[in-house]
């Protein structure tokens, strides 16, 4: 006879279930404490102990030593591998066996020489399922080891997540034992947690939400923990409430498994390699149970290590691959910085990312996958749309600080016009688990209810690795189609963007740029970092371009193709957005710092080596090569070797009226230096006297001044640009009553995110430093070049030197800075206050420039109080403007009239040793007529990155100049010359072009090589079918709109000696 009904209090009947679920409480008695029955010790245990990541066959072959429950084990980033001996009994016949293993660190369980499972108490790992049903002929005894890494999932910081690591840290393992599972009880486990999940998160004023906890508490009444026999009444009851449809009107939600595997932040790249293996591994296992289950994976990087490492696990993500149930995703090689990047390295991203993929999987990516990174160029929708992907997703704009983004389903239109569909997941997470909130969530908080009724949900632990596991699975299965709740569909990016995009008639378009309110220290923090991947992209741009001009000037060259592969993968490495960003650990710091330096060097032997065979039978003397790797003349100054080791000035001129990548040679032995006069041979253009810079003049005040006839510099007794002329319009550059080159010192003290972060309120913390005078003094003398240099303390223990240098025929002033930096979360700007008025400020991002504002009208303007720029900003009136270049820097920002460079940081998580030490670093001053178009602004800036390029012969150097590309508008910038991907054997040349100016225009390409065809490819240099462009006299014309990037295919002829 039924129970008569009785009436319920909420509240206790909710704590009710929450007891008979608990962990915590009552697990006496309650159905949580028999999810685990019989248990038995494991047979044996045994350790070994290593500070080397070894492979399983090398770690097998160690001396392993008897070990226990509790035993400690450490310190921080060793390796503790276990031998575990089992013998299960022989009363667990048709039971489910696992070893439940509990143990600080990440662990991986390997069986039969494989990878089988991650385990860690972080990821909600703890137990490994050695057999579903144990059968009556299947082994007693086997042995297993298990891998424990000497840290966590988010790696080891002292005391907070991220605090530098804490090397001393000990771990320890509290559990190793057989037990039998329950799988009923599992089933009623997640069944109650969504119910009580439901009655939350629906709360008292939903019918639907009574009837989830009244279907609970009668689950409660029925079940007894001690006789499975009461459990098919119980999963009846829930299966009546979770059988109860929803209307075709619900929101559907895409679960997708997901795991954000930092490629290093808190830890070392090489740990990554193994949370890698320990996440999908257990992925791997989820798909074998789930047939329906999707995983989604992105960074080739990543794929690549585990195909290095763990070639059988890759080759069953392989094969899933080919079930549809692990995707690619990213298009990238890994999830790289979305700002301070240039453009080509954003290009070459996507570039070894979809060949990865695409050789490893049999198709390229249609998503870009960026979910935590800490800003999102104007130009990726174009680099997106030229390398095949249409859909972007990503999460990371819901951590804005002050203004909340209004989309989560939307358009994206970059620079030039290019739109992709981009989304972002309402619940706001990359790491969902499957709960009731969590679902209800992403429905609540969708931005863009009634424009789509689609969503993506992606669960998973992540950052540090560990991924899905069966409960969520479980969790998101049983919601299916419930009534009261969305659908949940286990589902894949294709089908998610699909269905999104039969809603795109009703979309939203965001313009410009993804500016993430928050993380604006990371533009500056680590600035040796930052200085590496400046240098390393120009190192790597030329060594294409000469190369390249090798190859058609020597049959007998071998394009480096190989090495530039494994250089440019090493570079996009270290472009993860908590590596260039400076947001890492300091071993990780340490890595990054390795990674530049084997670019540097062997870069610099691939520009030897391409030298030396465009040098190859020319007729003339020895001395030396000048390239100029820009598209434009040019004329600088030099330093240039003499006989023992010394440099004197030379001023060079690049070959021809408007040459590109030209090459010409110094017969000379050595240069002198005049001071009215150039010295003699110097190739292609000689100074005349009224070219030669002034004397610098020395004031009784102290003051210097700097003049070469385009601009005037003078600079007051400490240092500091009291003015700054254009000669030929008599124009002062400065404010009023301002100095210019003024160093300020700010606190630097986040909430929390201490590399990351900067906050607005440092600006109320603003310190000039004040020089002493008389520390300014006279360094060259004039000639070819003028400076001055004066010392600066900024605090008693950071001292700061510089040489301002003034050249020849330059539009802009130097400033050469030294800086000894010893502080503790300090600050260090420069600033340039400009007799300029303007709303509006320009920076150069990747392939162009756009505007941001100069005031704080509204709260998106003040959000964007520190900003980021590559090469140069500008800040223009009509008729004149003020630009400040830099070789490489990344934080800027114009507030008013005042132009601020941001140069160190000083923070001290998770890197306690940031920025610490010795820094070198060159800023500069252009003022200028007209527009920053017209008056050359973005090839001074160029300039000042990419010098013009001396490199020794070995043997005898061309006798004439030679130039191989010319570009008849200013507007267009020939970036890239390098040798195809898609033809390694053949001579086919890539070049890209951009226009940089924000303007439709025509442009000749001329060119002197020996072209056959001419074909226009996109980004990953694939044919346009329409593309073939007609050769005339050796030019092509080229159309470009707004900020459009071009690529070409230039296929050449056949060397003479190779012709048939």
């Amino acid at each position: 006879m039924a129970a008569a009904p009785f009436l319920k209090h909420w509240r206790t009947t909710l704590e009710r279930v929450e007891k008979f679920v608990s962990p915590l409480y009552s697990t006496d008695c309650n159905l949580r404490g028999r999810l685990f029955g019989d248990t038995c010790p494991v047979a044996a245990l045994s350790s070994f102990l290593t500070p080397e990541r070894l492979s399983f066959q090398e770690a097998i072959q160690q001396d392993f030593r008897p070990a226990q429950v509790g035993d400690s084990f450490g310190p921080t980033w060793w390796t503790c591998w276990f031998r575990v001996e089992l013998t299960i009994p022989e009363s667990w016949v048709d039971q489910e066996v696992h070893l439940r293993w509990e143990s600080d660190g990440e662990g991986l369980v390997w069986r039969d020489g494989e990878p089988v499972q991650g385990l860690t108490k972080e990821g909600d790992k703890t137990s490994y399922v050695l057999t579903d049903r144990l059968g009556e002929g299947d082994p007693r005894s086997l042995i297993l080891y298990v891998e424990v890494a000497c840290n966590g999932l988010l790696g080891a910081g002292k005391g907070t997540m991220i605090a530098a690591p804490d090397p001393e840290k000990m771990f320890q393992v509290s559990r190793a034992e057989l037990a039998v599972f329950h799988r009923d009880i599992h089933k009623l486990l997640v069944d109650l947690e969504l119910l009580l999940g439901v009655a939350k998160g629906l709360g008292e004023d939903n019918q639907r939400s009574f009837q989830a906890l009244y279907t609970a508490n009668q689950i409660v009444n029925v079940c007894d923990p001690a006789e499975p026999e009461t459990f098919p009444v119980a999963q009846d009851l829930a299966s009546r409430f979770f059988d109860q449809r929803g209307g075709e009107s619900q929101h559907t939600i895409h679960a997708m498994g997901h795991c954000h595997i930092d490629t290093a932040w808190l830890w070392p790249f090489k740990e990554t390699v193994r949370k890698c293996a320990r996440s999908w591994v257990t992925a791997v296992q989820l798909m074998e149970r789930n047939p329906e289950f999707i995983f989604v994976c992105s960074q080739a990087q990543q794929l690549e290590w585990v195909k290095n490492h763990y070639p059988g696990l890759y080759a069953r993500l392989q094969e899933f691959a080919c079930h549809g149930q692990f995707v690619p995703v990213g298009g990238t090689w890994v999830e790289m910085d979305g700002n301070i990047p240039s453009g080509e390295a954003m290009v070459r991203q996507f570039l070894q990312g979809q060949n990865f993929f695409l050789q490893e999987f049999g198709k390229m990516c249609s998503e870009f996958w960026l979910p935590d990174t800490f800003g999102y160029s104007a130009q990726l929708p174009q680099i997106m749309r030229s390398c095949g992907i249409r859909h972007f997703l990503t999460q990371k704009l819901s951590w804005n600080l002050v203004n909340s983004f209004p989309h989560h389903t939307f358009f994206w239109e970059g620079l030039d016009g290019s739109r992709v569909l981009a989304h972002f997941p309402p619940g706001d997470s990359y790491g969902m688990e499957g709960s009731v909130e969590e679902v209800l969530k992403t429905v609540a908080k969708n931005r863009d209810k009634g424009r789509t009724n689609h969503s993506a949900f992606l669960f998973g632990f992540g950052d540090g690795g560990g991924g899905p596991t069966q409960n969520m699975v479980d969790r998101l299965k049983r919601l299916y189609n419930t009534d009261g709740l969305p659908r949940v569909q286990l589902s894949s990016p294709r089908r998610l963007f699909s269905a999104l995009e039969s809603d795109s008639e009703r979309l939203c378009t965001w313009v410009g740029e993804l500016f993430l309110e928050l993380h604006n220290g990371t533009y500056t923090t680590h600035a040796q970092i930052k200085k590496g991947n400046r240098e390393c992209e120009r190192i790597l741009h030329d060594v294409e371009l000469l190369s390249s001009l090798a190859l058609v000037r020597s049959a007998q060259f071998l394009y480096p193709a190989a090495q530039l592969q494994g250089l440019w993968r090493l570079l996009l490495l270290n472009q993860f957005h908590d590596v260039v960003t400076g947001s890492c650990i300091q071993l990780v710091a340490e890595e990054a710092m390795c990674h530049y330096e084997d670019i540097r060097s062997h870069g610099n032997k691939l520009l030897n080596a391409a030298a030396v065979a465009l040098c190859a039978g020319e007729p003339g003397p020895e001395g030396l090569l000048i390239v100029n790797t820009l598209p434009w003349k040019r004329t600088e100054v030099l330093a240039l070797p003499r006989p023992g080791g010394a440099h004197s000035l030379g001023l060079i001129s690049s070959p021809g009226d408007s040459a590109q990548h030209g090459l010409c040679s110094r017969s000379c032995p050595h240069l002198t230096a005049a001071p009215a006069a150039p010295a003699a041979c110097v190739c292609c253009a000689r100074a005349t006297a009224n070219s030669v810079s002034r004397p610098p003049s020395a004031k009784t005040d102290g003051s210097v001044t700097l003049d070469n006839g385009i601009i005037r510099v003078k600079l007051d007794p400490t240092g500091r640009l009291s003015s700054l002329v254009l000669v030929a319009s008599g124009r002062e550059a400065i404010a009023e009553g301002a100095v210019g080159n003024q160093f300020v010192l700010f606190d630097d003290v986040p909430l929390y995110w201490d590399a990351w972060d900067v906050m607005d309120y440092h600006l109320e913390t603003r310190k000039p430093v004040l020089g002493q005078a008389g520390t300014l003094a006279v360094g060259t003398e004039g000639g070819m070049r003028g400076s001055a240099w004066f010392l600066l303390q900024i605090s008693p223990n950071s001292r700061l030197s510089q040489e301002v240098v003034l050249d020849v025929g330059c539009p802009y002033v130097r400033f050469h800075t030294e800086v000894h930096w010893h502080e503790a979360h300090k600050f260090l700007k420069v600033e340039f206050p400009a007799r300029v008025r303007s709303n509006q400020a320009t920076y150069e991002v990747q392939f162009g420039h756009l505007q941001r504002p100069t005031h704080y009208n509204t709260s998106w303007d003040w959000a964007r109080f520190e900003v980021w720029a590559h090469r140069w900003m500008d800040l223009s009136e009509h008729g004149f403007g003020l630009a400040l270049l830099n070789d490489c820097k990344y934080g800027a920002s114009v507030r008013n009239s005042v132009l601020s460079l941001s140069l160190l940081r000083a923070p001290k998580a998770p890197d306690a040793t940031a920025d610490m030490g010795r820094h070198e670093f060159t800023y500069a001053l252009m003022p200028h007529m007209g527009s920053f178009q017209d008056a050359g602004v973005i090839q001074a800036a160029y300039s000042l990155n990419f010098p013009l390029l001396v490199l020794p012969t070995p043997g005898r150097a061309p006798v004439s100049a030679w130039s191989a590309f010319t570009v008849s508008s200013p507007a267009v910038v020939l970036e890239t010359v390098k040798k195809a991907e898609t033809n390694p054997e053949g001579r086919v040349l890539v070049l890209r072009l951009y226009e940089a100016h924000g303007s439709h225009v025509d442009c000749w390409l001329h060119t002197s090589l020996p072209v056959q065809e001419a074909i226009l490819c996109d980004l990953l240099e694939h044919q346009d079918p329409a593309g073939h462009l007609p050769l005339r006299d050796a030019r092509l014309k080229l159309t470009f709109s707004p900020f459009q990037v071009q690529s070409l295919l230039l296929v050449l002829q056949p060397p003479p000696e190779l012709s048939p």
